[in-house]
């Protein structure tokens, strides 16, 4: 009926070819280093490598608020890693994150240099490490770290799922687009709810929370995502629409979405970031 139908799985699965699509090359069924690439490290303690996708404008976004705090030991290097080019299988970038997957940072500031992957693990080190954006009372830490946990579960659905079967399959199929359109719509419609009564998602206190869900859901309500806006009628999410304007206004988080950027405008692309002066 949808066309899927008609592939029966084998007994057992064989890796003979990519799948097709867009970054169909970055996928594979082996981890590990593919070729020998050291990575550039600059003068500052923190270096991070990555690339401008939501995933990695979560942690340029705190990193560029801590500096607004005028905390300057936040200052950091950023490189971007080009995932169509396979960078992030290279074996300089494997050692600081053996999953291939942008972001990854690594502290030289500490002994032995501190390696950290995953976006969210990212947002809390660099939180606990300079006392910012993490609620300190016990119930508002709760609820940072549920809606960080929430962000961190829902939004491979939202990517891998629904981006990649409306976006980025080589063919349109209706089950899966309808599937993963429904679970984007309930996302939607929870974050929504939510904030109708919540400035931010911890109430009045801005947080990592925000930070790692404004990328994805934010820029999806705002329509810089898979051009789907009208598609999931996002209008309609009117409360998400507020918060994610409110926090698109931030000259912090104007900076951090321009970091390892490098398609586009050519005013919004900065492929490496070493300090302030390079946004001039």
């Amino acid at each position: 009926m949808f066309g899927l139908f008609r592939y029966r799985p084998p007994k057992v699965w064989q890796w003979e070819n990519e799948s097709g699509g867009k970054f169909a090359s970055i996928n594979r069924p082996v981890s590990g280093a593919t070729h020998d690439k050291v990575l550039p490290q600059g003068e500052h303690s923190l270096q991070l490598y990555s690339l401008a996708t939501p995933n990695g404008v979560k942690v340029t976004i705190l990193l560029e608020e801590l500096l607004e705090l005028g905390i300057s030991a936040a200052e950091y290097d950023a490189y971007t890693i080009n995932i169509e080019a396979g960078d992030q299988f290279g074996s300089g970038f494997v050692a600081i994150n053996p999953n291939s997957k942008i972001p990854a940072l690594l502290d030289v500031g500490e002994t032995p240099p501190q390696r950290v992957f995953e976006s969210g693990a990212i947002l809390l080190y660099l939180a606990e490490k300079f006392d910012a954006f993490y609620p300190k009372d016990r119930p508002t830490r709760a609820a940072c770290q549920s809606w960080l946990m929430w962000q961190m579960g829902s939004a491979p659905f939202l990517g891998g799922g629904f981006g990649h079967f409306y976006a980025y399959a080589p063919e349109k199929f209706q089950y899966p687009i309808d599937r993963y359109t429904m679970e984007v719509k309930r996302q939607l419609d929870v974050l929504d709810k939510h904030l109708a009564d919540s400035r931010y998602l911890c109430g009045d206190e801005y947080t990592i929370a925000d930070m790692a869900t404004y990328p994805w859901y934010g820029a999806l309500v705002l329509g810089r995502l898979y051009d789907a806006a009208e598609f999931l009628d996002v209008q309609s999410y009117r409360h998400v629409i507020r918060w994610a304007s409110e926090i698109d206004e931030r000259p912090a988080v104007k900076r951090g979405r321009r970091v390892n950027r490098v398609w586009g405008d050519e005013d919004k692309q900065m492929a490496e970031r070493h300090s302030a002066e390079d946004f001039k």
